[in-house]
């Protein structure tokens, strides 16, 4: 069944891998139309018990360069929030493996949802980034699983900085698990090799386990997060004036 043409969704080897692909080139924007797809996949897929690890892709030669711009408007900001930050808790609560298979640019909201997987693999050309506050917005997600992800001092450089960082480096951070020139036959061949042959329960149970510290984080410090930005951020005037002046000329 075809959820959104948004996303395309492929059950792989042995219908143990879900492939997600984001399918709206050249950017794979992830606007409230995408961020509805994707969790109707997570809903009409995640509970099957013969799933063993859910995969996202990019199609074209990016993975993705964000959330719409458009809906950080202050009269959007608030629904698209919540519906990307329910994402997250969605992937959560399933406790699925998650791999992210990046090419090209993975910027914003891209780069919260390849960091937040259990794996990441990576073209040789990528580019990791949080450029939020170069609209001079933040990043409520990357503000706080990347401290939990990568550790305090690296999360501050690049949400702070809002610079791109490459594939070497990413994976030097511990953003990146491995990267070659094709990433998406790496993360297939990580599944079979490691994933494939192993409970479908159990792993879920260690993918629980293996992020219990981060329920709180998802939970009361994501909540906090938000607010600050609608309630603070978005009524200063250079936050609004960032959005509008990226939407007019192609930056702030």
């Amino acid at each position: 069944m075809e959820i959104s043409p948004k996303i395309l969704c492929e059950r792989r080897k042995e219908r143990g891998l879900l492939w997600i692909t984001l399918n709206a080139p050249k950017g794979n924007i992830i606007d409230s139309e995408m961020m509805d797809a994707l969790s109707a996949a997570l809903d009409e897929h995640g509970c099957d018990p013969e799933l063993k690890a859910i995969a996202f892709e990019g199609a074209g030669k990016h993975f993705s360069f964000g959330a719409s711009v458009e809906e950080h408007r202050a009269e959007k900001a608030a629904g698209m929030l919540a519906k990307f930050h329910a994402l997250f808790r969605k992937l959560f609560s399933l406790s699925v493996p998650t791999i992210a298979v990046v090419r090209g640019q993975c910027l914003g909201g891209g780069m919260e949802l390849a960091a937040y997987c259990t794996w990441l693999f990576a073209s040789l050309d990528a580019k990791f980034g949080q450029p939020e506050i170069k609209l001079s917005v933040i990043a409520p997600v990357a503000s706080v699983l990347l401290p939990w992800k990568i550790g305090g001092a690296k999360a501050l450089d690049l949400c702070v900085s809002g610079r791109t960082v490459d594939t070497m480096e990413a994976h030097r951070m511990g953003l990146v698990t491995a990267a070659n020139g094709d990433p998406s036959a790496l993360a297939e061949a990580f599944y079979a090799e490691h994933i494939a042959s192993l409970s479908g329960s159990s792993l879920r149970f260690a993918e629980r386990a293996a992020r219990a510290t981060l329920e709180p984080i998802l939970s009361e410090r994501l909540d906090a997060v938000e607010r600050m930005y609608l309630d603070e951020l978005m009524k200063t005037p250079d936050a609004v004036q960032g959005i509008e002046g990226f939407l007019r000329k192609g930056r702030p």
